[in-house]
């Protein structure tokens, strides 16, 4: 059978509950046609790039179906004409990818937000000033080499005279 991945927009007021609801629904038209949903992510309430119907925001999921091209029809034929769905994209694809999403791969390699930039512009000065101690101390270690072979060619020379 095909490959599909599904990523379905839904609108921001409703809820997370209504959400996996409408999830849930979408699931039922592809095992009633015969298909699988392998995979589904929940990506979270996310900003949209520009306003679709009065909405900033929307709820992203991400389907991964393994199924007839008839049921993948009506699932979308179903999207369609659901009031909540603000924007739905099924592609085909040659295999389905069994580790979490590119989304959220970066949602959890990301810092936390605004405290641990925070928290990471007030460690810089800290590194700053270790950086520094490291470089004075390998000063003084080339400075302390330089004299001491400094004193050692003046040995040498009041040797020779």
């Amino acid at each position: 059978m095909p490959l599909y991945e599904t990523v379905i927009i839904a609108r921001q007021d409703i809820s997370t509950q209504q959400v996996e609801t409408l999830t849930e629904q979408m699931s039922e038209f592809v095992t009633e046609g015969g298909g699988t949903v392998a995979k589904v992510e929940h990506w979270g309430l996310r900003n949209l790039a520009y306003k679709i119907k009065k909405n900033r925001k929307g709820h992203y999921v991400l389907l991964n179906i393994d199924s007839p091209v008839a049921a993948v029809k009506e699932m979308e034929r179903n999207l369609l004409l659901h009031e909540d769905i603000l924007r739905h994209m099924t592609l085909r694809v040659e295999e389905l990818n069994e580790n979490d999403s590119v989304m959220l791969q970066s949602r959890s390699a990301r810092p936390g937000g605004r405290r641990d930039r925070e928290e990471q512009n007030n460690d810089a000065p800290k590194a700053a000033a270790t950086e520094e101690k490291v470089v004075a101390a390998a000063e003084e270690k080339v400075v302390a080499a330089a004299e001491e072979t400094v004193t050692e060619e003046v040995a040498t020379v009041e040797g020779d005279a």
